[in-house]
């Protein structure tokens, strides 16, 4: 049986129900009903409350920590939904994390670290999941490396490319990387930019060096005199990456900084570090409702957020027909190199 001749259940977790019932009205359809059931001692139990059998099964959850539940709490639960769904008949379950937990922690980097990336990967795989959807995970190469079974990263790199054109198409451009790390991420963002404006984008990107909290490195590489500096990242955590960006793209001669990353954490004092950067714009997507902006430090006036919604309801549509993923994201470069 093809996946698009199964019934098709969507299911949408706590924390997470803002963005799943975006993509259910994308899709047409309602969120599959489900329970969660709290015992006192902490300890829960998750399931649906619809039949599943030989059904083609969709779990949204992003998993960053919130108001109610962090993380684990968040991993732990989604886990034994999918076993559950696989327990019950399931043709296939597929966990949709927009922010996947873990992303960060993909190498080591001192002796006897851990492999974080990985071993959330076994987790996925032993109960059963049969495939994950994620948009711009930490590291593409160290997530496909992981995970034994099928992995989707959805790139969010049109949606900004649609932005900068609508807001800044009039203005001298460059496109800046926080980071060396994230130089291939901005270049897609920069070349897909410079094909729809028709004129040359700059770029530029920050030395950064990261031991434990420690953050240093000042030099900057690029030409953004004169220019609108854009820096691309793909998530925002306590807000320091940005700020020493920043202040190395003003000092660099640039007429205006924005700043863009696909999830925003916001976590301790960043909504105060951020209000002192004094960024033109700050862009992040829905991925992760910014619970955690209380409005002070006037960080909401400059705070664009973009739609991710479509593009993953977008990608459940293709993926329980069996189409071809690849037009979803149309950001590679023109040559098809990874530049």
């Amino acid at each position: 049986m093809a996946n698009g001749d199964r019934p098709l259940r969507f299911f949408v977790l706590a924390g997470s129900e803002a963005l799943g019932e975006a993509m259910a009205r994308h899709l047409a359809i309602e969120p599959s009903p489900h329970e969660v059931r709290e015992f006192e001692d902490g300890e829960h139990k998750i399931r649906p409350l619809t039949g599943v059998e030989a059904a083609d099964c969709y779990v949204v959850s992003s998993l960053a920590g919130d108001a109610r539940l962090d993380p684990d709490q968040k991993l732990v639960r989604m886990l034994f939904f999918i076993g559950a769904l696989k327990d019950a008949g399931a043709a296939r379950v597929t966990a949709i994390t927009p922010y996947l937990a873990y992303g960060r922690k993909d190498r080591r980097t001192k002796r006897r670290d851990p492999l974080n990336t990985r071993y959330t990967a076994c987790l996925f795989e032993a109960v059963g999941t049969d495939a994950i959807v994620t948009i711009d995970v930490h590291n593409p190469a160290a997530f496909e490396n992981a995970f034994r079974i099928r992995t989707v990263n959805l790139d969010l790199a049109p949606l900004l490319v649609d932005y900068a054109r609508a807001h800044l198409a009039d203005l001298p451009l460059a496109i800046v990387s926080p980071d060396a790390g994230g130089v291939k991420r901005a270049e897609r963002v920069r070349q897909a930019l410079a094909a729809v404006l028709e004129h040359p984008v700059g770029r530029g990107f920050v030395e950064k060096y990261r031991s434990g909290d420690e953050v240093s490195g000042e030099t900057f590489v690029g030409d953004v005199a004169g220019r609108d500096a854009l820096i691309v990242d793909d998530m925002i955590a306590s807000g320091t990456t940005l700020v020493r960006a920043a202040a190395a793209c003003r000092k660099a001669g640039a007429t205006a900084v924005h700043a863009a990353a696909t999830h925003g954490l916001f976590q301790g004092d960043a909504e105060a570090i951020l209000g002192r950067a004094g960024l033109d714009t700050l862009i992040v997507s829905d991925t992760l409702p910014p619970w955690r902006l209380s409005g002070g430090g006037g960080l909401r006036e400059s705070l664009v957020v973009l739609p991710a919604s479509r593009r993953l309801a977008e990608a459940v549509d293709r993926l329980h027909r069996g189409r071809d993923l690849s037009a979803i994201d149309d950001t590679a470069p023109p040559d098809g190199s990874d530049a």
